[in-house]
């Protein structure tokens, strides 16, 4: 799976989402322009001592972005949107495209790839999620489809055993 932020803005949510992107077994892409420094601490204090273990790829821009993946399957969270991303299908390779915190990915992306576009239903008063909510939310779907391929799916006590 992967996970594609782009023009993301705000240091916490790309943390978060590199955090759960390396619990998950995710790549990241990030493409540029950021609106932070990766080496930006509140990056790394979000993504914990995990970002060092995250598979991140960085992008000049979108197309850069599309040029080094071509063929990828990808679908795009937006609240504008009339399929829900749990009416799709993921691939296990496929790459799941959010738009920065203050515009979403822009109209001019979007009505080209009208059969990728997915949206996380809210109720109307509510512009959007969290970044770092709907990447998690959208991501889960997908592994959750794909029979979470190579996670862990028996949670471990610490100090005491299930068979007490």
């Amino acid at each position: 799976m992967n996970i594609v932020l782009l023009e993301p803005e705000i240091p916490y949510n790309t943390g978060n989402i590199g955090r759960t992107c390396t619990a998950t077994g995710t790549s990241l892409h990030l493409i540029e322009p950021l609106g932070f420094s990766l080496s930006d601490k509140m990056v790394k204090r979000a993504g914990m001592d995990y970002w060092d273990r995250l598979d991140l790829h960085v992008y000049r821009d979108y197309n850069e972005f599309l040029e080094r993946n071509p063929g990828a399957k990808i679908y795009y969270a937006t609240t504008k949107s009339r399929t829900l991303y749990t009416d799709v299908r993921y691939e296990p390779d496929c790459f799941i495209m959010f738009g920065k915190e203050s515009a979403g990915i822009p109209e001019e992306i979007l009505v080209k790839n009208p059969d990728t576009c997915v949206r996380i239903p809210m109720n109307e008063q509510i512009r959007s999620l969290n970044l770092s909510n709907a990447a998690a939310i959208v991501l889960y779907e997908a592994l959750r489809q794909n029979d979470f391929n190579g996670m862990e799916l028996a949670g471990h006590l610490h100090r005491l055993s299930w068979d007490m």
